[in-house]
């Protein structure tokens, strides 16, 4: 019996000592066509972030090219007030085929800008970091169909991304009462 006893002490242990599995990592898509991803993007939805704090909807992102090669890079969102509006600039991550960028509104800061899923006729996409804290999902349009939303919810879950934190976007201004 102390032997039995012995024996599945020794294995729980063992179990426990067991490096712990690491999550697979975030890859962007193999590449991305930068002019035809430049445009105005609409945010469908993402997960709550700090600096979005005073949004109440119809978010949106707009990329243009600049004669450097760089992107340009203009946030907007409705606030309760008004608009707010951030501008900032990206790079390309050399060998990432345009599909990862680096994003910077206040220098010296930048942060990850990956391409994670991107719709083959660039109608949607996913775009998140590889420790997986960031995520939006955008459309070339205020709303994104069902069947192109659950494309893009599910190129996120083949990332790892917890979609139990997303928060939709409202697009479009709430009618204001008579």
């Amino acid at each position: 019996m102390r032997r039995v006893l012995l024996r599945v002490v020794v294995a729980i242990l063992a179990c426990l000592a067991l490096p712990v599995r690491a999550e697979t990592p975030v890859v962007s898509v193999p590449e991305v066509d930068l002019a035809r991803y430049i445009g105005k993007w609409y945010e469908i939805a993402s997960f709550p972030m700090f600096f979005q704090r005073n949004c109440v909807g119809d978010t949106t992102a707009e990329y243009a090219l600049t004669p450097e090669g760089e992107v340009s890079v203009t946030n907007r969102c409705r606030t309760d007030s008004g608009f707010d509006e951030a501008r900032g600039k990206a790079w390309a991550v050399a060998d990432s085929n345009n599909a990862r960028l680096k994003v910077s509104f206040f220098w010296p800061f930048r942060s990850d800008y990956w391409v994670l899923g991107l719709d083959a006729d660039y109608r949607w996409a996913v775009v998140g970091n590889p420790n997986r804290k960031y995520l939006w999902v955008l459309s070339r349009t205020p709303q994104l169909p069902k069947p192109l939303l659950d494309d893009a919810l599910k190129a996120a879950a083949r990332q790892g991304y917890d979609l139990t934190q997303l928060r939709y976007t409202a697009q479009g201004a709430p009618a204001k009462s008579p």
